[in-house]
């Protein structure tokens, strides 16, 4: 742990923003009329999408699902599905034209919280006290000295991935140090330049541990760096299969018409539905299963699942709803008709000295095998928060109980936006921070911590029952619905003009939406 100064805390400012990712900065432009305080470890604003990119990596869904309501792409020479880098560019516009960077503490490490408010008050009273609530703990440019701040209200933007990567346990003397060759995760591949990469790859047998996103991604590299009669093949070891898309039109029809309209949505079970619309989500259980073989048959025409024993056995729509869908890499499927990326089904393996051992004992050679094992997310969270509120992360069931995906029932005085996934992650994030503005200004009060602790529990169950993948804590299913609890909450009558709009023409301006209604 940090080692407290000998001198107060210094209270800067109201609120103290940790992460400068899209959530991070988002935050602070929605809560920049009390001028937080932004800390951010790295150099940088952007988050994953700053030091957890691939050079190939691209945007999964398309750009006008990714944009800030009152800050569209440019149009000239701009993607459907941009690459990081122009992402990181219309981040940095954004930033910068809101002024949100005047705010940000760069290279600057939050490795302690601690709670200083008074244990024995229960309930939610105002967000912004007038007295310390927090004293957080910054380590600046690698330094050994340690300043700490007194901040009323903390608003936690880490998120769940990059910083500390998910790394398989394996028996005694059948980890990593009994390899030869060289281990490594994609949060390590993720700083390598282009060069570097390639070097790393060509004409090497490398093993990719993993089949969502990154692995597939990083197959890919490791297929394009060994072209040629003397390049290497890409072995995946798949532990768990997902459903993959090519692209985003199903059997001719654009795919958001499937999930991501309020029709569409209006058949999946939500919190707090009624006992007439449970009984309508019993007797439409068809059609979503009907919704969900006919996009699966379109997956396995297209592409070719059944041959390479990659088809899974769990309905698409329960990927789906636990924000599972990836986008499959342009030319997947021809590099492996080619031979240059070949696939191993196993749910257990290890390593011996000459590459990794699957659980049918099938030993495969490796000079370099990859980790695309995800990040672990609460762990980050619990290197800094203090007991007993370090404890009281998560239920039971392993999801984290946030009310209005935000506010955690039991931790009074800090928020958490972008710990829980949508359609679209930036506008859930960016909703998130209008709501906790309005709540930070007092336009309408939270309820019972009781109140709370039901919803959050209402949410999990309905995540429980729609897909085996839950703790993942996705709400595509009834996010149109979740919007519409938050746009009520700030006195908006509903989300339906805009998600509307949205569909047909494109982002709308919530705000102007707002003065509307």
């Amino acid at each position: 742990m940090a080692n407290r100064a000998k001198n107060h805390p210094i209270l800067v400012s109201k609120i103290g923003i940790i992460g400068a990712g899209v959530s991070g900065i988002a935050a602070a432009k929605q809560l920049s009329h009390h001028n937080p305080i932004v800390f951010e470890a790295s150099d940088s604003i952007g988050g994953v999408w700053s030091h957890c990119s691939y050079n190939s990596t691209k945007l999964q869904s398309h750009r006008r699902d990714y944009e800030f309501t009152d800050f569209p792409w440019p149009q000239r020479d701009n993607p459907d599905f941009p690459t990081y880098l122009e992402i990181l560019n219309y981040l940095h516009s954004y930033a910068e034209h809101f002024d949100v960077l005047k705010n940000i503490r760069f290279n600057s490490k939050v490795v302690e919280i601690r709670y200083t408010g008074n244990r024995e008050v229960t309930g939610f009273g105002s967000l912004l006290p007038g007295l310390p609530m927090w004293e957080v703990a910054v380590q600046t440019n690698h330094l050994d000295t340690i300043q700490w701040y007194g901040f009323e209200l903390v608003v936690v933007c880490v998120g769940k991935y990059g910083d500390i990567a998910r790394i398989p346990t394996f028996p005694q003397k059948k980890g990593a140090e009994v390899f030869k060759g060289k281990v490594m995760h994609t949060l390590d591949y993720c700083k390598l330049d282009q060069e570097a990469a390639t070097q790393l790859l060509k004409g090497k047998k490398v093993v990719v541990v993993g089949f969502k996103k990154s692995g597939l991604d990083l197959a890919m590299e490791c297929a394009e760096a060994n072209q040629g009669p003397e390049g290497q093949p890409c072995t995946m070891v798949v532990r768990t299969l997902h459903w993959t898309v090519p692209h985003y039109w199903i059997w001719g029809l654009p795919f958001f018409l499937f999930f991501s309209t309020r029709s569409s949505q209006f058949i999946h079970e939500r919190p707090n539905q009624g006992l007439l619309r449970t009984l309508l989500c019993l007797m439409c259980s068809p059609l979503r299963r009907g919704i969900s073989k006919f996009i699966e048959s379109y997956l396995l025409w297209k592409l070719p699942l059944d041959k390479y024993g990659l088809k899974p056995e769990h309905p698409f729509v329960e990927d789906y709803a636990s924000c599972q869908m990836a986008i499959m890499p342009e030319n997947f499927f021809s590099e492996a008709e080619k031979g240059k990326i070949v696939f191993k089904k196993a749910s257990k393996w290890w390593f011996w000295n000459g590459g990794i051992e699957l659980e049918d004992n099938t030993k495969l050679n490796a000079d370099v095998v990859v980790l695309a094992t995800g990040f672990d997310g609460k762990k980050k969270l619990k290197t800094i928060l203090p007991e007993p509120f370090c404890s009281l992360l998560e239920y039971p069931s392993g999801v984290m109980p946030l009310y209005r995906g935000t506010i955690h029932p039991l931790i009074p005085n800090m928020a958490f936006v972008g710990f829980v996934e949508s359609v679209s992650n930036l506008h859930s994030s960016e909703l998130r921070s209008m709501w906790l503005s309005g709540l930070v200004d007092e336009k309408f009060k939270l309820p019972s911590i009781e109140t709370m602790l039901s919803q959050t529990l209402k949410e999990i169950e309905v995540m429980k029952r729609s897909t085996r993948f839950y703790k993942r804590h996705c709400i595509s299913t009834y996010s149109i619905n979740h919007s519409d609890e938050i746009c009520k909450d700030l006195g908006w009558s509903s989300w339906r003009k805009k998600d509307w709009i949205s569909e047909v023409f494109g982002p709308y301006n919530i705000e102007e939406y707002a003065k509307e209604d």
